[in-house]
């Protein structure tokens, strides 16, 4: 008979965990503990960083940014660790990270109704290889400075981290692979923004006005 290995109890614990914290909705928090808002019926209905921004202001939205950063970085940096051994660290840190960002798109607990994926991947990118999040955010300001438009630079930055990965760790397939799932994510969860950029309906960030 074909056997079907199992993760470990404690891995699939941290993964779980992963998707928990990745889940937890810290921009619609914010607004609705601020404003008394549901970003999901405000701006552009999101949940993540960039419409917390449009709804509470530059402050705050930086704020809900860098929490949602963090809940992408914090699995892989302590919930891997915890679960597996040295041997198995590599790909305990990319499960935490991808299962965080499938948390902060789909979200248990507004009726998996979430975000975008791009600040939770960020985080889990930052923790696994700073390098590779360079260079997308590189990518992501000159293409922002250009554009104006967010939703396109946060396109470009999920693109870039496919050919980012490649190049500075060619022989880490899993890792690469795990890029490429996240750029495919964010251009599927931002499908929306594309027809409204042909359209000439997105709005771009001020200063370009």
């Amino acid at each position: 008979p074909l056997a079907i290995a199992l993760p470990p109890p404690a891995l699939l614990g941290a993964v779980v965990a992963a998707y928990l914290l990745g889940a937890v909705p810290f921009g619609w928090l914010l607004a609705r503990g601020l404003r008394g808002v549901d970003l999901r019926e405000v701006g552009s209905g999101n949940i993540g960083a960039t419409n917390a921004m449009r709804v509470l202001g530059r402050p705050m939205g930086l704020v809900a940014f860098a929490l949602d950063v963090a809940k992408g970085a914090l699995p892989v940096l302590f919930l891997a660790p915890m679960a597996v051994g040295p041997t198995d660290l590599e790909l305990a840190r990319l499960l935490c990270g991808a299962a965080a960002v499938v948390g902060h798109c789909f979200p248990v607990y507004l009726r998996f109704r979430g975000g975008k994926g791009v600040a939770t991947g960020t985080g889990a990118i930052l923790a696994i290889e700073p390098r590779v999040l360079l260079a997308g955010g590189l990518a992501w300001g000159a293409t922002l400075l250009v554009s104006r438009f967010v939703s396109l630079a946060s396109m470009v930055m999920g693109l870039t981290f496919v050919a980012a990965a490649a190049w500075l760790r060619p022989g880490d397939g899993p890792f690469i692979v795990g890029c490429a799932l996240l750029a495919s994510l964010i251009l599927v969860r931002h499908r929306a923004n594309v027809g409204r950029i042909l359209r000439g309906e997105e709005p771009r960030i001020r200063g370009n006005r």
